[in-house]
């Protein structure tokens, strides 16, 4: 039995959660947040299995001082001391062409990390960060990172590849990564347990952030995201795939920098743009539901970009055999599912109505006549990677030489 503690970094955030676990079992013991590192009202938010949800607010000035406060909290009933931990298990952004599974922390992999770091500027130091402050603050505990390219390596080149020139590949390594692979492959993976098999799935990951991804025996095929977060399908606040010339357009008639444009595509557009002001897809519904046209617009738009995407990559897969909703909007917006599978009742594909409104959702909605799964799985990057830490837990201890 083996104590995992799972830590997502974010510039103002450190998500955590201490799991149990063995072969074939997981419990998650704990889990939390700790919110505003380095602005006022720093806290740490904790959900405790039955005990409910308590917030204690203290001054947090960095993401050492968060993860100490986490561990705190921790040694009242979780952990006796650091020595309980068996690995630290860390969600990182980007892995380049490096890392295609998670690995264990080391000098060679750290400066590898580094080496990642201009290509995920927003992001990356704050994974980096909390790497570096669990390190600090766990001496000799293992340490683990997991990567959200990674599940997209397995992608071939004709899909990775930007028809641009090569040296800019060769030389800057600009090709399509793709994100949320922790979340696809978790997805995948629990889809493969409900319909016993491995086979042609169509992941829609919707949430703040989304994207979608063709996977096919398990692997990734091909996957909206690029180079960076900002490609692919529509976003809460996210362009998603345009014109390149837009931009040049814009800052060469509007005066506006670089980072001007930059802020306006992944800031001010997506949902956000097109519903005049709203990025929560639970406000348009309900805005569209009262007559609000540019709310009602910015539905149907959204649901276009996701059903173009979602032909092209069954194409690519040669057909499909589920099409899979996962994060915030794809887990709860069942409007929007019930939308876009109406409009993909040509592959054969049906909804249960009743099962679809249902909230939760269970995971199978589609009617049994459907000749396409539809399935709803809820997002779980974290047990993903506790399971991932486990499993190189594992192949560590089955390395060891034996005792004589």
């Amino acid at each position: 039995m083996e104590k995992i503690l799972v830590l997502n970094s974010g510039s103002t955030t450190v998500k955590f959660q201490l799991f149990k676990m063995d072969k074939g079992m997981h419990e998650v013991l704990a889990k939390g947040v700790v919110e505003r590192i380095g602005l006022s009202g720093s806290k740490l938010v904790v959900r405790a299995g039955a005990g409910g949800e308590f917030a204690c607010e203290y001054p947090i000035a960095d993401h050492k001082e968060a993860i100490k406060a986490i561990l705190d909290y921790l040694s009242h009933g979780y952990l006796k001391s650091a020595a309980e931990l068996s690995a630290v298990g860390h969600r990182m952004g980007h892995g380049g062409e490096y890392f295609d599974r998670s690995v264990i922390i080391d000098d060679e992999v750290m400066a590898k990390i580094y080496d990642t770091l201009p290509l995920l500027p927003l992001h990356g130091p704050a994974f980096v960060h909390g790497v570096e402050a669990a390190e600090a603050l766990l001496p000799g505990v293992l340490q683990v990172a997991t990567f959200d390219s990674a599940f997209h390596q397995s992608m071939a080149k004709p899909a990775f590849t930007y028809a641009i020139p090569r040296e800019y590949y060769e030389k800057e390594r600009i090709r399509r990564y793709g994100f949320h692979g922790t979340s696809h492959n978790y997805a995948a993976h629990k889809a493969a347990e409900i319909l016993g098999c491995k086979g042609r799935f169509v992941c829609c990951h919707l949430g703040g952030g989304a994207s979608v991804t063709a996977i096919k025996g398990g692997k990734s095929v091909d996957t909206t995201m690029g180079y960076t977060p900002s490609a692919g399908v529509m976003m809460a606040t996210r362009s998603g795939d345009m014109d390149p010339y837009i931009p040049l357009h814009i800052m060469k008639t509007q005066h506006k920098t670089a980072d001007d444009v930059n802020r306006m595509l992944n800031k001010e557009s997506g949902l956000y743009g097109l519903s005049g002001g709203h990025s929560d897809m639970r406000d348009i519904m309900e805005n569209a539901e009262k007559g609000d046209e540019n709310c009602a617009f910015a539905i149907e738009s959204y649901i276009y970009g996701l059903l173009k995407t979602i032909g092209a990559y069954v194409a690519e897969l040669g057909g499909i055999d589920a099409l899979i909703f996962t994060a915030g909007i794809g887990e709860n917006a069942s409007l929007i599912r019930e939308k876009l599978c109406a409009r993909l009742a040509y592959l054969g594909l049906a909804l249960d109505k009743e099962k679809n409104a249902q909230r939760p959702a269970p995971a199978e909605i589609s009617a049994p006549e459907s000749k396409v799964k539809v399935l709803v799985i809820p997002a779980n990057e974290e047990l993903m990677i506790a399971t991932e830490t486990f499993a190189l837990l594992e192949e560590l201890a089955a390395a060891e030489p034996l005792a004589v």
